[in-house]
This record gives structure tokens, sequence and C-alpha cells, in this order.
């Protein structure tokens, strides 16, 4: 079993930084073959273009607008025009690729580029809503959230024959987008469309990110919008969306892959419905809140299936930068906890350069950050050691952890991969800022008849060697740093050294 590996790029700032870089226009059709040859020594998997679809004038102009965005802009990036500003990429108008980033022909020249060394292209969906510059808004208003006169959220659509007041898209708990204008799932032919559209952007890539994919379940949208009544044939009673559209979708694209943005808890529903993968954003938070002790409960609470359909990240576009949120001193410790769980691995663009500023997506150019040899050296290591252990391959075990003497009981977690007989890449993080003893019980499998097993880290320079008999009875005896992370690579037989 492949456990991906996912790269989150904005596709808008990159372009726009190779074209400076370059002094030339870069689109999708002539990005430089290093560009994907970097990824691929990555061991990327899929890569996931943000921001590719188009946007529109009303969009941009509230982003250039909005006092409370300008102000962000220039936190971010000091002295910005207006020509660095265009529409939110979750504001769309129009489900093909903008102009400016190559349109249709060169996305699919692309996504053969990708294919040829096996990455797979994941591109966003944002099904709640759309822009407020799509055409359907204008041409189809009676599939969207309706108010029959003026209240919060709401704005007057004046560009249709029967001008009425439509909602902007929102999540119960925040002030609605108002660049977006609000879909109504409760509708038959709401569904029906957003179904439709969902299958021309199949042609178009390998997967997609469905953007906050839990409000579109039946009991969330009914909350949320439980003060206007639906105008329209409503949808089966007990039926959900995603489960009839991903399982017609799947009919005609078997190996097309659902990721899910998701909060609340609701990520196992999303899973039973079809979902390939889920955000584990529970992780995220209790990792960044240096919760070590919840990181190693919330693991170990979940069943292995669920697990190994989480999204695990450090950062994405939506959180603060890891680099400015975690000490050095952490950032290894947490990258090889995110990299060595089973499940969808994501890796953010910065992320591995240590950038500190979290980007709006509203910009498409990015501030120039200094160099962080240290975070950069950091995922070096780790990818390099990565690419040649069983981590993402083959079947992953979370260990007990047992304290030796009077070690004390750090949160520790352990991870066995195992892809072939007689072979074991153990990840061994502390979550800590205390060194820790401690014991692994590793699963050897059938016992063999070679007498040692030899044990190197991969991420330092430790190597041992230790009697098969001894690891089945005691299990294996590690000392780990304060927030020490490792990756053992044990092998029955052998002797030491290179």
């Amino acid at each position: 079993m492949i456990h991906p590996l996912l790269y989150e790029l904005n596709t808008r700032c990159w372009l726009r930084r190779l074209s400076e870089q370059s002094g030339q226009p870069i689109t999708l059709g002539n990005a430089p073959e290093s560009e994907l040859d970097r990824w691929s020594s990555w061991g990327l998997t899929h890569l996931w273009l943000m921001g590719v679809w188009s946007t529109g004038p009303r969009a941009r102009e509230l982003a250039l607008t909005q006092p409370h965005q300008r102000r962000v802009y220039d936190e971010v990036l000091p002295g910005w025009q207006p020509t660095d500003v265009g529409g939110s990429p979750y504001a769309i108008a129009d489900y093909h690729p903008a102009s400016a980033l190559g349109g249709d022909d060169d996305l699919a020249r692309f996504r053969k580029r990708l294919r040829s060394r096996s990455i797979r292209l994941i591109l966003d969906f944002v099904p709640n809503h759309l822009g407020l510059d799509h055409a359907w808004a204008r041409q189809f208003p009676d599939l969207f959230v309706q108010s029959p006169g003026a209240r919060p959220g709401t704005f007057l659509e004046p560009t249709v024959a029967d001008p009425r007041w439509m909602a902007h898209g929102k999540d119960p708990y925040f002030p609605p987008w108002t660049d977006t204008v609000q879909v109504d799932y409760r509708l038959e032919a709401a569904r029906a469309a957003m179904s439709r559209l969902l299958e021309t952007i199949a042609a178009r890539c390998d997967g997609v990110r469905c953007d906050m994919a839990m409000l579109l379940l039946e009991e969330v949208f009914a909350k949320t919008w439980r003060d206007f009544p639906p105008a329209g044939i409503l949808a089966a009673a007990g039926e959900e969306f995603w489960e009839k559209a991903i399982r017609n979708l799947k009919r005609q694209h078997p190996d097309f892959e659902f990721l899910a943005e998701a909060y609340w808890g609701l990520e196992p529903r999303l899973q039973d419905l079809g979902f390939d993968y889920t955000y584990d954003k529970e992780l995220y938070d209790k990792l960044l809140a240096r919760d070590g002790a919840e990181v190693q409960r919330h693991l170990s609470a979940m069943p292995a299936a669920r697990l190994s359909a989480g999204i695990h990240f450090l950062e994405n576009h939506d959180e603060q930068r890891a680099a400015a949120a975690l000490l050095p001193a952490e950032h290894e410790a947490a990258a090889l906890l995110i990299l060595g769980l089973p499940g969808m691995r994501l890796l953010h663009e910065g992320q591995m350069e240590g950038h500190r500023l979290r980007l709006p997506v509203q910009l498409v150019r990015g501030p120039a950050e200094p160099r962080q040899p240290f975070i950069e050296g950091i995922y070096d290591r780790l990818l390099k050691a990565l690419r040649v252990s069983a981590v993402g391959r083959g079947k992953a075990e979370l260990l007990a952890v047992q304290p030796i003497g009077d070690s004390p009981r750090a949160p520790l977690v352990l991870v066995q991969w195992k892809a072939k007989p007689g072979v074991i890449d153990l990840v061994a993080v502390n979550l800590s800022p205390h060194p820790v003893k401690f014991q692994a019980p590793l699963r050897l499998g059938e016992p063999r008849t070679e007498e040692d097993w030899r044990v190197t880290d991969l991420l330092g320079d430790f190597e041992g060697r230790y009697p098969e008999e001894e690891l089945r009875q005691r299990g294996l005896g590690l000392v780990l740093r304060s927030h020490g992370a490792a990756l053992y690579h044990c092998q029955a037989g052998g002797a030491l050294g290179p």
C-alpha cells in the first residue's frame, strides 16, 4: 500500500515568481522541468495546485477594497500594488484555468508531465458556494439560497430579470464570505448541477480537494440555513450529496481521489460517505499546542483505517507557518511525526524553506523571505531518509511504549513500517523537552535463522546489533534526546558498517 505524499503549491504566486526570475511569462505549459524534477526527488506522489480556477472582477474589487484585507497585505507584502491582488481562489468565477496560467491546454500538458513522473494532480473543488462573478448567479439564480428581502449575509443580485436577495456562502460559526453566493443543497436541481460540474473537473485531474466539505452534510446544512426556506423541488430526505456524487463519479473514474477539508469531528462521517482522505485538524491543533500527551492519546485511540485516511499536516494555506509556530528544536520531531504516520502526508509550499509569513490567498505575489538553512536541513534529511526506508509503503503499526528504569513517561510516538520480511523501519518521535529511555516492542514476524538484527538511525549516527531473542523478549531499547526524532532501520542479519 502506498501512503501518499502531497505538496500544496500556490499556483498563481509560483508562476509569478518563475516569470520574474526568467524575465518571460511562465505558465503551466512551459514551467521548467527542474521544478518537476525537484518534486520527484522529494518522493511526491501528489501535487495540489491551489488557485488554478478563474476569478472575476467583483471578487477582485472586494479583495482590493476591504480594509482588513488591505491591512494584512501591508503586513506581509509592504509596498504591494493593485496588480499583486487577485480575487480569492475560493470565489470561483469559472471552473476553467485562468488564462494567465495557460488555460485548459497548458493544464493538460502539465498533468501529462506530472504523470511521466508518477505524480497525480489534485485540484480544488469548492462545493459550498460559487464566486459572485460566476455566470450561474445570473443564469440560474434558483440554485442558490435566497431571502424575500434584505437581511444580514445577503446581497441584491441586480443582473437577473427578476432581481432578488441572495445569500453569501458561509460557515455557521463565522461571518459570510462576501465574494461568494451560497448553493442551496436542499434542492435536487442544485445537487444535480454541482454533480455535473464536478464531472467536468474530474476530466482535468486525478483528484479533488473539497473545500469545507462538511458544510454540505444534511444536518449541518439544515442548521446553517434553517432561517432561509428553500424554494424549489427538494432532494430526497436522508440522501447525502457526497455519497451519491462520489459513487457516481467513481463509476466513471475508479481511481479518482476525494480529499476533504473537514472539521468538528465529522471526518469519520465523510470517510463513510466515500472520501478517501480527510484533514486531521485535531492532530495539527494538539501538535501546535505542544500537548504531546494528547497527541499520543489522539493517535492511539484512532482506528487504523481512520488514521490511514487522515491528511496529516503542520501547515497549509489556512494555518500559520510551522516555522513561526514551532521552535527550531521542536520542528524536526513534529515534521517526522507528520511524515511518518500512515495516511496522506501534506507538505506546503515554503514549509521546507522555513517561511514564516502566511500569505493571504488573494495575493498573486509573495514576499521574498530569507532562507532558513536549519529548517531546510531538517527536510532535506527527512526526505532523503524516507526515500530509502519503508515509510509510506507497506504496513504501518503504532506501537506501545515502555519507559526503561526511572526514565519519565514521556509522550513518545512509535510507528513501525514493514514492507518485506526481515526489514523494519521504526519512526520514533519524542514530543517532550526531556530525554527518555524506552523499549519499542517491535513486531518481528516469523522467527528467522539470523542471530542478530542490525539497527541504524537513518537520521543520526547510531548503530547497534541486537539478538533476535532479546528483541522478542524485551523489545528494542533506545534513548531519544528532548524533541528527538529518529528513523531506525532494522534488518535481520548482516554486519555493522556501510
